[in-house]
C-alpha cells in the first residue's frame, strides 16, 4: 500500500498523463490539418491511377506476360511485413511482461491492422480488375497458395483488430467519461459504443486480462503463419531463386525487422507531434533497437544462404539470376540493400555515441527503404530468368504503378494520424498499473524499481516531478 504522500503523487501522474495523451483528441492544430490535407491529396492521386488502369487495362503498368508481378506483389510482401511491428511484438513483449512495452503497444498494434488492410488490396490491384477476387472464393483451389493466403491474411487482420480493441476499451471508457463536450458527437458517439458499458468493475477486468492473455498467445503462432504462407506463393514453384525451403523463416525475419523500424519511425513521430517525450523515452527507441540490430545478424545469414547454397549447386537459370543480382542489372539495388539495410544499422546500434533517438530513427529509415529493395528484387529479377530460350523480359514500373504505390503509403500515414486524433495512441491505463505497480515495488526493494520501473528507468524522477502538495 502506498503512504499519503506516494498516492498523491501517483494521483497527479495519472492526471499528468491523461492530459498529455488526451490533449490531441481535442486540439487540431494547423500543421496537422496541412499534413493530412497532403496526404488526402496523395492518396486521391493514387485513386486516379486506378481509375485509369481500371478502364485501360494493366496494359497501363510495366508487366507483360513474361514478367507478369511487379511492384504491387512487391509491395503487398513489404505492407504484410511491417505489419508483424505490432501484434508479434506487442504479444511477445506482453507475454513477456517487458515493463517498458507498455506506451509502445497500442501504437504497434494499430501498424499491424493499418499495414494488413492496406497490403491486402496490393494482389486485388494486380488482378486488374477488383471483381475477379470473388473468383478465387467462389471457385478457388484449396490446393493454391493464393488461396492459403487469403485465409491467413483474413484470420491475422480478425485477430489483430480483436487484439487491438480490447486493451482499448478502458481507455475508450476514459475518453466517454473525461472528454464531453471537449469533443465532437461523433467522438462522443463511437466512445459510448466502443467502451461497452466498461465501469472498471472487478469482473470486468477479469475478463479482460483473460482475454488479452489468450489473444497474445493466440495471435504470435498466427502472425508467424501469415508471413509463412506469403513466402509460400514463390517457394512453392519451380522458379529458379524461389524453389526454397527457407523462405518461410526468411520472410518472417525480414518480416519482424523490417515491422520494428516501422514502429520505431511512428513512434518518433507520434512522440514529437503529440509531445509524449515523458513516456516514449529513449529506453523504449533502444530496446527496439537492439531487437533491430539482432534481426541484422538474422538476416545476414539468411542472406548467406539464399545465395550460397544455390549458387554452389548452380541449377538451371541460378547462375543467370545470380549474375544479375550480384554483379548485373540489379547490382546496385542489392548492394544497397546490404549496405544500408545491415552494414549501416548494425554499425549505429553497435556504436555507444550512436545509440541515441535521432540515430535510431536514422537507422529504421534504412531499414525500411532497405527491405523494399529487397522486396522488390525477390519478385522481379525471378520473373525475368528465361524459362524457355526467349529474350531476358524487361520490367520498370509505370506511372500508374508508382502512382498506386504513392497512394498507399500516404494511405497508411493518412489512417494512422486521423486514428492518433480519434484514440489515445498510448495505453493510459496500462501504464497507471505500472506505474502503481513500481511504487509498490520501490516500498519493498528500492534499487530494484530504480532500475526497472518507468518507462525510462526512473520512477523516482517521474514521481518526483508530480510533487504532493
Amino acid at each position: 500500500d502506498m503512504n499519503p504522500v506516494e498516492a498523491k503523487a501517483h494521483e497527479q501522474f495519472g492526471e499528468w498523463l491523461e492530459r498529455t495523451v488526451l490533449a490531441p483528441l481535442t486540439k487540431t492544430g494547423p500543421v496537422y490539418r496541412v499534413v493530412v490535407l497532403g496526404l488526402a491529396l496523395i492518396v486521391a492521386w493514387g485513386i486516379y491511377a486506378f481509375s485509369v488502369q481500371y478502364r485501360n487495362g494493366l496494359i497501363v503498368t510495366g508487366m507483360r506476360d513474361y514478367v507478369s508481378w511487379g511492384l504491387y506483389i512487391a509491395s503487398f510482401v513489404f505492407f504484410i511485413g511491417i505489419s508483424h511491428a505490432g501484434t508479434l511484438i506487442s504479444a511477445i513483449l506482453r507475454v513477456t511482461q517487458a515493463g517498458w512495452r507498455t506506451p509502445v503497444t497500442r501504437m504497434a498494434e494499430f501498424i499491424t491492422v493499418v499495414a494488413l488492410s492496406v497490403g491486402g488490396l496490393m494482389p486485388v490491384i494486380d488482378m486488374g480488375r477488383p471483381e475477379r477476387v470473388l473468383y478465387i472464393i467462389q471457385w478457388g483451389r484449396w490446393s493454391s497458395p493464393i488461396t492459403w493466403d487469403i485465409l491467413a491474411i483474413s484470420t491475422y487482420l480478425t485477430g489483430s483488430a480483436i487484439y487491438l480493441f480490447l486493451p482499448m476499451i478502458p481507455d475508450l471508457a476514459l475518453c466517454r467519461d473525461r472528454l464531453g463536450k471537449k469533443t465532437s458527437g461523433f467522438k462522443r458517439t463511437l466512445y459510448r459504443i466502443l467502451s461497452v458499458g466498461w465501469k472498471g468493475s472487478d469482473g470486468q477486468k477479469k475478463s479482460l486480462f483473460s482475454g488479452m492473455g489468450v489473444m497474445a498467445i493466440l495471435i504470435i503462432p498466427i502472425a508467424v503463419s501469415v508471413h509463412t504462407v506469403v513466402s509460400f506463393i514463390f517457394a512453392m514453384t519451380l522458379r529458379p531463386g524461389w524453389n526454397s525451403t527457407v523462405y518461410g523463416i526468411y520472410f518472417v525475419a525480414g518480416a519482424i525487422y523490417s515491422g520494428t523500424a516501422t514502429l520505431i519511425i511512428v513512434m518518433a513521430v507520434l512522440r514529437k507531434a503529440f509531445h509524449l517525450e515523458e513516456y516514449l523515452t529513449v529506453k523504449q527507441f533502444k530496446n527496439l533497437g537492439f531487437i533491430m540490430a539482432a534481426f541484422v545478424l538474422i538476416m545476414a545469414y539468411f542472406n548467406m544462404l539464399e545465395f550460397l547454397v544455390p549458387g554452389y549447386k548452380m541449377a538451371e537459370g541460378e547462375g543467370f539470376l545470380l549474375e544479375r543480382i550480384l554483379v548485373g542489372q540489379w547490382a546496385p539495388m542489392y548492394w544497397a540493400y546490404v549496405l544500408f539495410g545491415l552494414i549501416v544499422p548494425g554499425a549505429i546500434m553497435l556504436i555507444p555515441k550512436t545509440r541515441t533517438i535521432a540515430w535510431i530513427v536514422v537507422a529504421s529509415v534504412f531499414v525500411n527503404i532497405a527491405m523494399a529493395f529487397e522486396r522488390y528484387l525477390i519478385v522481379v529479377p525471378v520473373m525475368q530468368v528465361p524459362l524457355m530460350p526467349y529474350a531476358v523480359p524487361s520490367y520498370a514500373p509505370s506511372w500508374v504503378e508508382l502512382s498506386i504505390l504513392a497512394g498507399a503509403l500516404a494511405g497508411f500515414a493518412l489512417i494512422i494520424a486521423l486514428f492518433a486524433k480519434i484514440f489515445p495512441v498510448i495505453a493510459v491505463w496500462e501504464v497507471k498499473e505500472q506505474h502503481e505497480a513500481q511504487h509498490a515495488v520501490a516500498a519493498k526493494a528500492p534499487e530494484l524499481a530504480q532500475e526497472t520501473a518507468s518507462p525510462d528507468g526512473g520512477w523516482k524522477k517521474i514521481a518526483g516531478k508530480y510533487p504532493a502538495n
